[in-house]
């Protein structure tokens, strides 16, 4: 699923029945008359919705009454046994519908072969260790293995899947030390966004009795040695984690190994400014600290140092201001000695590599690598030399530089893909990164530093042939004319129009690049059309395209979504009623919104997770984050635009809608479910005879991260068979 929060504060969410007997849409009345006689099958479904109780509730927002009559459903499923009733009613409908799609146990089946693959993680080096990830096919979670040096026999370190018998608690992360004698390695608990951090003893594999609660999206653990490691956490809320508050006062602490989580060192915090975010990163050779604060989900952060060797655990240490006034990105890459690397986008909007001297009293930077017109998009110092990633038409390009700033190498990768990783420090021999494309899952491949080769670690085996698929980039103008990118991937020699799945974000700075997806696969296989969208909004392009599809810009993002749905119709690449759109979180707000806004367009949509409710979003957990994105619901003017796009205001009782399945989880706690618990409900309560308006509620899988294989194989099933099934795809026949 695609992120809605970054790993700091920031939003960073993808996601053999018998075939019906008629013959494949092959004309518009054909796929018209398929798409209608669908909906009458699952009319009579739509009739039996759960009864929804609405309540007496109306905002007063400037000079405006706004009803909110399924308040109630914002309350927590954990202990609201009416909430939890309703979950449940719904539930039993969803799957009522769901289970008689014809094809909804081809897809499962397809899903399941194309996801039994082996997967690595990309490996991650700590002395002589070599650290990774790996899964062999459908274990629920995957595992954590250790190599003694590069070519060692691989040791299984973690098994996440020994944790719960439903398979949905997760390894979320891990921390070795710089000698990789030791590890962190962080905890998630039915999807939450929670972590509890645990230290394991690498040789031995034996825990240590350290455990260390309140961290969330991830503890951003550095180490210090191997005595212990800085981390950020929140005030404890109870003897249980708070599912749904906003969480202030996020601060910096030091953990001595063997003590107490109590006698942790506070080492950075804002007690002032309780909304300030805070993470701290440690250079490879363990002298200097920089602690990043963010005030939301903008790149806009004030930096402070710490010389770590002017101070200890017993004494503290005394953080320096580096940056100040939340005016830009700062990324600190590494240091080699004294000089410092940062990745910034001050004075350079697509990013650009400085350096500084941070032994100076008054620090100046000095550019390493200039910006381009292909905005950075990572960057690493791996042995002597800098190696960045850029985005290409959201695509990844890779090239190594000279600490100077000298191009020496490009990094060849192929077709249209997506590389990640490249991850090292000084000295390093090697450097390693994923490779993934639309069809063709990802390859781990060791990059030496020295002779510039590349060579594979890891490939896997699949279940299709990747040849028999072709994706391409088009270029499609906007509303206002904007050239905007898609990607449409299909079967290699396939001309005719085909149902269409279209998916979409558009936001938070977030980049949609190829990636593989056996769900999408499954998809392309039954001979469907796929469609990725890069919309305004996200970061493909720099500051400037992120700026215009936010805050009094957002209308663009729904706009240019809307005309890549017209475009894929007028250019034949959909049948006429054979377009679906899908999106998570962001995704979700951006599938409700662009439903409201176009029912005629869509034929079939499933909004995940989404962010339905625009008016009450900053009530909950993460949500205050996101108004560098939206706006204030507490500003007129930003209400105001609010209102106007809100999916869950928006929803008339005179519109036919076309048919809908809101996924989510009643554990989801960045995006709580009741904005589509209350969207699904006024879609049901304005429609009650149209089209099927469902909710497929999971249980124990949060905001998507941590979801264990087979429930991604079920929900995968379930919302492929859906979209198929309403836009006229038939799955293939039994062999």
């Amino acid at each position: 699923m695609l992120r809605l929060l970054a790993a700091a504060s920031s939003l960073a969410l993808a996601a053999g029945a018998q075939a019906q007997s008629a013959a494949p849409a092959q004309n518009a009345h054909q796929g018209h008359s398929m798409h209608a006689t669908a909906t009458t099958t699952a009319t009579s479904a739509a009739h039996s919705y759960p009864v929804t109780r609405r309540g007496d509730v109306v905002d007063s927002s400037f000079g405006e009454k706004v009803p909110d009559p399924y308040r109630w459903l914002e309350n927590d499923v954990r202990q609201d046994k009416e909430v939890a009733a309703w979950v449940e009613a719904q539930n039993k409908v969803t799957q009522q519908v769901l289970t008689a799609l014809p094809g909804r146990a081809w897809f499962k089946e397809r899903i399941g072969t194309l996801m039994n693959y082996e997967r690595y993680g990309i490996p991650i080096k700590a002395g002589n260790h070599y650290f990774y990830g790996y899964n062999p096919g459908l274990l629920n979670q995957p595992q954590l293995f250790v190599r003694e040096g590069l070519n060692g026999t691989p040791r299984l370190l973690i098994d996440p899947n020994t944790w719960a018998q439903d398979g949905a608690t997760a390894l979320s992360g891990y921390r070795p030390s710089n000698s990789g004698k030791l590890m962190t390695y962080e905890i998630q608990d039915g999807g939450t966004d929670w972590r509890i951090i645990r230290v394991k003893d690498v040789t031995t594999g034996k825990d240590l009795g350290d455990e260390l609660r309140w961290a969330k999206y991830g503890g951003g653990v550095a180490w210090l040695g191997d005595e212990g490691f800085f981390y950020s956490r929140f005030p404890a809320t109870g003897e249980k984690p708070d599912f749904q508050s906003l969480a202030f006062n996020q601060a910096v602490y030091y953990h001595k190994l063997g003590t107490p989580q109590s006698a942790d060192v506070l080492v950075f915090s804002t007690p002032a400014n309780k909304e300030y975010g805070h993470f701290i990163s440690v250079s490879s050779d363990e002298r200097w600290a920089t602690i990043t604060s963010s005030v939301g989900t903008d790149s806009r952060y004030e930096v402070h140092t710490i010389d770590l060797k002017a101070g200890s655990p017993a004494k503290g240490w005394k953080a320096k201001k580096l940056i100040s006034g939340f005016e830009n990105a700062w990324g600190l890459i590494d240091t080699v000695g004294n000089t410092a690397f940062f990745q910034t986008n001050k004075d350079a909007p697509k990013h650009r590599v400085v350096k500084m001297d941070m032994s100076a009293a008054k620090p100046t930077f000095t550019t390493v690598v200039a910006e381009t017109d292909q905005p950075i998009d990572g960057a690493s110092i791996v042995g002597d030399r800098l190696v960045l990633t850029y985005l290409k038409d959201a695509t990844t390009r890779a090239a190594v530089y000279s600490l100077d700033g000298k191009p020496l190498k490009d990094i060849a990768l192929g077709e249209l893909g997506t590389a990640g990783g490249f991850s090292g420090k000084p000295g390093d021999p090697e450097t390693f990164y994923s490779f993934t494309s639309f069809t063709r899952p990802a390859t781990i491949y060791r990059f030496d530093i020295a002779s510039g080769k590349t060579e594979v670690f890891a490939e896997p085996k699949m279940a299709f042939d990747p040849n028999a698929f072709e994706a391409k980039q088009v270029f499609y103008p906007s509303k206002d004319g904007t050239k905007i990118p898609m990607f449409i991937v299909r079967k290699k020699g396939q001309t005719g129009p085909a149902p269409t799945l279209l998916y979409g974000y558009g936001g938070f700075d977030v980049s949609l690049t190829p990636g593989f997806s056996a769900g999408r696969m499954a998809w392309l296989e039954a001979g469907g059309t796929y469609a990725l969208a890069n919309l305004r909004g996200g970061g493909e392009y720099g500051k400037a395209w992120h700026d215009a599809g936010r805050l009094a810009n957002k209308q663009n993002v729904f706009d240019d979504f809307a005309w890549a749905g017209k475009y894929l119709k007028a250019n034949g690449y959909t049948t006429p009623k054979g377009l679906s759109i899908q999106g998570g979180s962001n995704g979700g707000l951006l599938v409700g919104a662009v439903v409201n806004q176009h029912p005629d367009l869509i034929d079939a949509a499933s909004p995940a997770v989404g962010v339905m409710d625009m008016l009450r979003f900053d009530q909950w957990t993460a949500g205050r984050y996101w108004v560098d994105d939206y706006g204030y619901p507490s500003k007129e003017e930003d209400w105001r635009r609010l209102r106007a796009y809100s999916p869950y205001h928006n929803i008339r009782a005179d519109v036919d809608y076309p048919p809908v399945l809101v996924t989510t989880a009643d554990t989801d706690d960045r995006v709580v479910p009741g904005h589509s618990f209350k969207y699904a409900a006024a879609l049901q309560a304005a429609d009650p005879g149209g089209a099927p308006h469902l909710i497929r509620i999971e249980t124990r899988a949060g905001h998507g991260s941590g979801k264990p294989t087979d429930k991604i194989i079920e929900e995968g099933a379930d919302v492929m068979a859906f979209l198929a099934h309403f836009t006229g795809l038939e799955v293939p026949p039994k062999p």
